[in-house]
């Protein structure tokens, strides 16, 4: 792929979030007073992120495994309520032991 099909596949890309975004603009006028669709519209950004992010945490890693330890480790600590730090430094811990562990093992 060259530099200029990278180019102008962002500028489609770019178009295509524009529109969308003026399209909204243009069709709604006054502020959305449904509860749900209120509710729908705020969690979106959050359920995008979370679908784009997720395989990468698991198949970034050499072994499935490893990045399923480290994903129920985030998991369990974010439910605990620490923080970004401490859930960040324990997930990948666990990442590098598991590795570890996997590679003694095979």
């Amino acid at each position: 792929m060259t530099l200029s099909d990278m180019l102008f596949g962002c500028l489609i890309m770019a178009a295509v979030t524009y529109a969308t975004k003026c399209v909204g603009l243009l069709l709604v006028r006054k502020q959305i007073r449904n509860r749900f669709l209120q509710s729908f519209l705020y969690y979106i950004p959050y359920s995008v992120l979370a679908v784009m992010i997720f395989p990468g945490i698991l198949f970034s890693t050499a072994s499935l495994w490893s990045g399923i330890a480290g994903t129920a480790v985030a998991l369990v600590l974010s439910y605990c309520k620490r923080g970004l730090l401490v859930v960040s430094v324990a997930s990948i811990a666990t990442v590098f032991i598991a590795e570890q562990i996997i590679a003694l093992i095979a």
